[in-house]
């Protein structure tokens, strides 16, 4: 890749450390905002998310919002196509490596996989997500700690659609939680280039965001913030998009989108 960030040099560009973005980061402690990453499929884009985030300390899930986990196949109309929440990302390398190693390490489906099943046990749908309740037997996921709950603050997409269906998806729930959260979409393309850029720009983006929670829990007080009530954040809230838009004057390349929905 020639362009990283919408800059003409690389990656490099970007404020925060690539050599920490690119790896495990020692852990600062301290207040930490909780994330959720989605993508289609639940298996490139927001797992490179999902790792990055967790590799940086943050809580962090991540699901897909298609009806089905679907993967390349040897032409465009023989899709690999498998059931979310039934089937691990070992069992899909597995079936892919026997099917045909050649291609599916030439087009690098089985890297990534390699990468997700070290990250979680399986693609996991977001329409189908409990939320609220106990992440039971999750404990060895990435990012699992601070999960426990089910909840999340900031919710990353990283495409329209999957943005529309996160959206949809929380109208038609009703806010049973009556909890804030901040739905973000970066604009992503679905490639493996693309999306280790991506998952460099949302680590970027979740410093930011947590610095500014960090500031307004300190201020309003840890109880009330916590609380994860309109009142207790009222004051993040109204500083996210100035976040944002400071985020997207360094990615401008990465297109973001941003709502405050709720649980």
């Amino acid at each position: 890749m020639d362009t990283a960030n919408g800059n003409a040099t690389s990656a490099s560009a970007a404020p925060a450390a690539p050599a920490q973005q690119n790896g495990h980061r020692e852990d600062p402690g301290g207040f930490k905002l909780k994330f959720c990453t989605v993508c289609a499929s639940n298996q490139n884009r927001s797992m490179e998310g999902h790792l990055r985030l967790a590799l940086a300390n943050y809580p962090v899930i991540s699901f897909g919002t298609g009806s089905l986990v679907r993967l390349p196949g040897p032409s465009i109309t023989q899709p690999n196509v498998y059931k979310f929440n039934e089937t691990s990302y070992d069992s899909i390398y597995r079936e892919l490596e026997a099917k045909d190693p050649r291609l599916y390490r030439a087009n690098g489906l089985l890297n990534m996989l390699g990468r997700n099943r070290n990250i979680k046990w399986g693609p996991e749908r977001w329409q189908d997500w409990q939320i609220g309740m106990p992440r039971v037997k999750k404990e060895t996921d990435k990012g699992f700690e601070g999960m426990e709950g089910g909840v999340a603050d900031i919710v990353i997409t990283c495409e329209e659609r999957c943005w529309d269906a996160v959206i949809d998806d929380l109208l038609n729930r009703g806010s049973p939680l009556n909890r804030a959260v901040h739905v973000i979409n970066i604009d992503i393309k679905d490639n493996h280039e693309e999306a280790s850029v991506g998952g460099r720009a949302m680590v970027d983006l979740a410093d930011s965001l947590n610095k500014v929670a960090r500031e307004e829990r300190d201020r309003v007080g840890a109880a009330a913030f916590d609380s994860g009530s309109g009142a207790g954040r009222a004051s993040f809230d109204e500083r996210v998009p100035e976040v944002i838009g400071e985020w997207q004057e360094r990615w401008p390349n990465l297109p973001a989108t941003w709502t405050l929905a709720w649980f």
